[in-house]
């Protein structure tokens, strides 16, 4: 596991290298103040909607889901430049994000390359697995990301 807040090249990433970030509860509200906005559906307004859905009770928005966890990434993994993507290959959901779960994600450099035709650049392949409090994996995904070359 790396902790560094030292912005990252091309140059110092490496497969198999792996970051995890800090733990980040939801609370009903923030839960219900998502939904009201974004994914207005009965089971992430409520735990009465959520307990006739197949959740069977109040969960979280998959799409909050992944918005905390892209907040814990862009945290973790210090990359120069930022988090420039260039591809989303898989997202997935596993299971739902209650209230009062705690979520970390811990993301792994799968592969790295340089650009072909920008030499000042290149791509890091990573995935995030993002957990709960209980180290239950609830969501995961493949990203390809734009990594600027060491000065």
């Amino acid at each position: 596991m790396t902790t560094t807040t030292i912005p990252l090249f091309l140059e110092d990433l490496k497969p198999g290298l792996k970051f995890t970030s800090r733990s980040y509860a939801l609370s009903t509200e923030d839960i219900v103040a998502f939904a009201e906005q974004y994914d207005p559906q009965p089971f992430h307004l409520s735990e009465e909607g959520g307990r006739n859905s197949l959740f069977k009770g109040l969960a979280a928005s998959g799409w909050h889901t992944a918005a905390v966890a892209m907040r814990l990434l862009t945290e973790s993994v210090p990359i120069a430049g930022g988090l420039i993507g260039a591809g989303l290959e898989k997202l997935s959901w596993f299971q739902p994000v209650r209230p009062n779960d705690s979520l970390y994600v811990e993301t792994e450099v799968l592969s790295v390359r340089e650009s072909k035709s920008k030499p000042y650049q290149g791509l890091a392949r990573m995935k995030q697995t993002a957990y709960n409090q209980r180290h239950e994996a609830v969501l995961e995904f493949t990203s390809t990301i734009v990594v600027p070359k060491g000065p």
